[in-house]
């Protein structure tokens, strides 16, 4: 005789899990490296002035939106800071998309990493802020404006 286990009708929570969503990496020569990627992969490159620190905005994919998204899912863009002897920890690093910088501050810190300094503001973009995790990698993450997080949520 067969048996059917009864489904149950209470819904699991799901836990929230926050997205990789850009990559930052460092570049003495930014003029020289948007070409080496551009030959290399096709990338495209968007040089910032200063008033954005000269940071050059990497496109990877080959569709995208009105606002630059890749429109293919499990895509990211990305950027290239320019190295500076004062600043910490200079590596190739990921940024993650959380609902609030503060609130994630505080859970890097009790998951035993290390926030570098405080968050700051991207203009368009939203909040940020650097943290080294327990094996000493550098991490970054965003709260997105709310303008953001509402294109996401149309992306969907």
């Amino acid at each position: 005789m067969a048996t059917h286990k009864r489904k149950s009708s209470k819904k699991t929570k799901v836990k929230k899990i926050d997205p990789v969503v850009h990559f930052e990496m460092p570049a003495e020569d930014r003029k020289r490296m948007a070409k080496f990627y551009t030959k290399a992969f096709g990338w495209q490159m968007q040089m910032l002035g200063e008033d954005m620190g000269n940071y050059v905005l990497a496109t990877t994919a080959a569709e995208v939106d009105k606002k630059g998204r890749p429109k293919k899912k499990g895509i990211i863009n990305g950027g290239f800071y320019t190295k500076s002897n004062d600043m910490p920890a200079q590596y190739p690093s990921v940024v993650i998309a959380v609902d609030s910088v503060k609130r994630s501050m505080n859970k890097v810190t009790k998951a035993g990493g290390k926030v570098i300094g405080e968050p700051m503001e991207i203009p368009g973009f939203g909040m940020y802020v650097s943290f080294f995790d327990t094996e000493g990698n550098r991490v970054s993450i965003m709260e997105p404006t709310e303008e953001m997080k509402e294109l996401a949520k149309a992306a969907d």
